[in-house]
């Protein structure tokens, strides 16, 4: 087995790739991708170049000119972009170093957003491996010191434009650790319904045309659920609910013949009974 390491050289990814490095049979890469927000980030990529080279593992690594102005989704895509990219070119199973505290700051900026339940099944992708959910990030720091490990701190993590940081500081400041340890709990729970949802609409997504009674039978939240299944598995784009929800009115009402755009560049086609996806 080939692993794809996603190292920034901060404290969560060190220790990840120490663990990796003692526990894992199978060949690492050290994955590291500068975003270029920060004008010193060159030193963090000349750090992970000699952990990669102390592991004996290979690196590949990017660097991408965003800038300081760039947003957090923004840097966020970029990165899976190459770590997709490189596992798919190394055939590699991508490692990340979230952590359990990771966990509950995500679950609460879905919150704050306004989510539905997949707000709180985060951190759960397939081809992904988080070896580290299980730790909180004072489980990490006591890793690395006992172990001696040394990292770099990214400036950023200070910063108050991003929301994560925010975050962080706010949960840190109100949440005792028994009520991190019941967010964990509603997290794994809402994993197992996720996956339970996922088998049950797999068979219904196999289908080359779908039924437009059927959808109009069932309550409107699972049919908004069946129908995001469906776009999501022929067209690899994610939908927004106010789309999903404008689609399933259309399912309902529109003329046999017609067309319903939904945006990306996907169409409804419907017949009197049926309706087929429509990808560029």
């Amino acid at each position: 087995m080939r692993y794809l390491v996603a190292v920034s050289g901060g404290i969560d990814s060190v220790v990840l790739l120490d663990r990796l490095a003692r526990q894992v049979r199978g060949e690492l890469i050290v994955a590291h991708f500068d975003h270029g927000i920060r004008d010193d980030s060159a030193e963090d990529a000349r750090f992970v170049a000699g952990l990669a080279a102390h592991y004996g593992a290979q690196l590949i690594s990017k660097r991408e000119e965003l800038g300081a102005e760039a947003s957090e989704e923004q840097a966020r895509r970029r990165r899976y972009a190459f770590l997709h990219a490189a596992a798919k070119k190394y055939e590699a199973v991508i490692v990340t170093a979230h952590h359990a505290d990771d966990v509950i700051e995500t679950i609460a900026i879905n919150l704050q957003r306004g989510t539905g339940w997949r707000g709180a099944a985060v951190l759960h992708t397939v081809g992904i491996e988080r070896p580290l959910l299980g730790m909180s990030k004072a489980d990490i720091r006591t890793y690395a010191l006992k172990n001696r490990l040394e990292w770099v701190e990214d400036s950023t993590n200070a910063s108050e434009v991003y929301l994560r940081n925010r975050m962080r500081r706010r949960i840190g400041g109100v949440l005792s650790v028994a009520q991190k340890t019941a967010l964990l709990e509603i997290w794994h729970r809402q994993l197992e319904l996720r996956m339970q949802i996922e088998d049950e609409v797999a068979a219904y997504c196999e289908q080359g045309e779908f039924s437009r009674h059927y959808l109009t039978q069932v309550d409107e939240l699972s049919a908004i659920e069946l129908l995001r299944a469906v776009i999501v598995r022929q067209t690899s784009l994610s939908p927004t609910r106010p789309q999903l929800s404008r689609a399933i009115l259309a399912i309902k009402t529109a003329r046999p013949h017609s067309t319903f755009e939904l945006g990306g560049g996907v169409r409804l086609l419907f017949n009197v009974r049926t309706f087929i996806v429509e990808t560029p």
